[in-house]
Parts: structure tokens; sequence; C-alpha cells
């Protein structure tokens, strides 16, 4: 496994050890030992898995502390353009964001640390979407903001006349009423 260091800290792409052959592939997508010696050592306490048509954007969605979330995410078909958004008041990068492209080709993972506004948008017909979260779903701490707020300016590589919300990220608060407490 490779861990490869984004521009923001404690943002991490997590590059797996792929095993090929006339088979098929196999790797280990969590591996408890390998992660924490990573430094990642989060204990991830619920799994999601969510499908989405192209065009859908979800997020971006965050929790209050103290029931904020870590996510370890990745692709299992198709392919999607996940963001994050540094939401931690401290942080030399708050209110800057990274994206990466997450397809079932590259198999690639994004640690999301507590402190982090996310979501995605879909690139491809249909995408699956899976997550770990070390953190419970906490209904009253949810938070959201709108994914196309001018001032994040986020490339979400999908139209935003097109883009595909759901009701509640539709009326999001933007980035600079959101409430936050990381």
């Amino acid at each position: 496994m490779e861990i490869i260091k984004t521009p923001i800290p404690d943002l991490l792409i997590i590059q797996p050890r792929i095993f090929k052959d006339e088979r098929g592939y196999f790797y280990e997508s969590w591996n408890k030992k390998s992660f924490n010696a990573a430094g990642i050592e989060n204990e991830f306490v619920q799994d999601n898995e969510s499908q989405s048509s192209k065009g859908v954007v979800r997020g971006l969605h965050y929790q209050l502390a103290p029931y904020s979330q870590a996510k370890l995410v990745r692709v299992l078909s198709g392919s999607v353009l996940d963001v994050a958004v540094d939401l931690r008041k401290n942080s030399p990068t708050f209110g800057q964001w990274h994206s990466v492209e997450l397809t079932e080709e590259n198999k690639l993972m994004f640690f999301v640390p507590r402190g982090f506004a996310h979501g995605f948008a879909v690139l491809s017909d249909k995408a699956v979407f899976a997550y770990k979260c070390d953190n419970i779903y906490h209904p009253a701490s949810e938070r959201g903001i709108h994914p196309f707020d001018k001032a994040l300016d986020i490339d979400w590589k999908t139209d935003p006349v097109n883009a595909i919300l759901s009701p509640k990220d539709s009326i999001a608060p933007v980035f600079s009423d959101a409430e936050f407490n990381f």
C-alpha cells in the first residue's frame, strides 16, 4: 500500500497493492495493522454504500463535533470525483479543497479526516460508492455546504445546471454561512 500525501495535511490518498492474474484481481481494502503503520489509527464503526447515476452530486456533508466522522472512501464500480474541504478553523489550509478521481479501475481510496466536509460527483453512467466511518451517524449533528458555492469554486467536472442534487443539498448554506466547530 502506498500513502500519497495531498497539499492538505492529513487528507490522504491510498493506493493499495493490487494482485492481478487471469482470474481477476485481489487487494486488501482495509487492514488495521497496515493502516495504523501508515498513521491512520481510526477505529471504523460503520460501513456505508450508495449507488448513484451520472450527474449526481452528493455533498458537501459533515457532522459537528463531537459526532464528526473520519471516512475512508472508495468506488466499487464506475467513477466519481471525490472532494474534501478543510473546515478546521486553525488549519493553514482552512477553506481549501482537494479532489481525486476514484474509479473501479484505479482502486484508489481517499482518507478524509474529521473536520472536513465531503462530497462526490458521479462521472460514469452509474457508480457504487463505499465508505467506512469512525463515528455513528448522528442526524442532529449533520450539516452541509452547497456544493456549487462560488466562493469555494470546486470543479466538480459536472455542469451545475444539469447536476442532480438532493433537496437538502440544493438548499444547503454557502461556506461563509455554514455552521462548523472544528
